[in-house]
């Protein structure tokens, strides 16, 4: 009977000790490859078109089209807001952007936190967590919590600057909300709708972004393309 309860004693504190263990960063992120198409082919992405659309119930919706080259380190955003496309590039160093004036496009310098902010989305618009240790980032498990009724791991993100926290689906893997502290201003964007895209990488389709600065939630439709061809035309001042 002293062996029986000794022994329970011993499986109940191994139970406690295991369940209070968090999971590595990296075993998340890699429960999110493995369940969005696969290491293999989030390894070989190489350039990527997104489209989006943006509505709020008040102001203007407008749409953006965004092409990246990661090889190159390039990222070119173009925001249509009735009928006017204002167009933000990054390329290596540099970075401007065109706005139209008349029938012309004025050129202007970025600022180096604006062109800061695009390179941190060249790769949050996939995932910020790709490649992230060589981009300088950190990555520390928070722990599980309860997020609108569903289990999820939380992990933080953090490099010079710049803070991600995210939520991880415990069950699917999949990445459910990002919050983003970047220059005082916190940026939440919750994530559903996941879809695949023809190359077979699978991507949040529907987003709900939210920021400590405006409080208003815009609602975004998402659609990428993956290492499809890139107009280099696209990068040039």
């Amino acid at each position: 009977m002293k062996k029986s309860l000794i022994l329970w004693a011993f499986m109940l504190l191994v139970s406690v000790h295991t369940f209070g263990q968090k999971i590595p960063a990296d075993s998340i992120f890699d429960n999110y490859y493995k369940a969005t198409g696969g290491k293999a082919l989030w390894d070989a992405v190489k350039t990527y078109n997104l489209k989006r659309s943006y509505t709020a119930s008040s102001a203007t919706p407008y749409d953006a089209n965004v092409t990246v080259s990661i090889s190159e380190q390039s990222i070119y955003k173009s925001k249509t807001i009735m009928k006017r496309s204002f167009v933000y590039t990054v390329k290596g160093n540099t970075g401007w952007i065109k706005v139209p004036i008349g029938q012309k496009m004025d050129v202007k310098d970025l600022s180096q936190a604006e062109q800061t902010s695009m390179r941190f989305e060249m790769y949050e618009n996939l995932a910020p967590f790709i490649d992230y240790k060589n981009r300088g980032l950190i990555a520390t498990t928070v722990g599980a919590e309860t997020l609108n009724g569903v289990q999820v791991n939380q992990v933080e993100l953090q490099g010079r600057g710049i803070k991600y926290n995210l939520w991880f689906d415990a069950k699917s893997g999949l990445l459910v909300r990002q919050k983003e502290t970047l220059a005082g201003v916190e940026t939440t964007t919750d994530m559903s709708g996941y879809a695949k895209s023809a190359y077979g990488i699978s991507y949040p389709a529907q987003l709900v972004e939210l920021n400590s600065v405006d409080k208003k939630p815009v609602n975004i439709k998402s659609e990428v393309a993956i290492n499809q061809s890139v107009n280099v035309e696209l990068f040039k001042r």
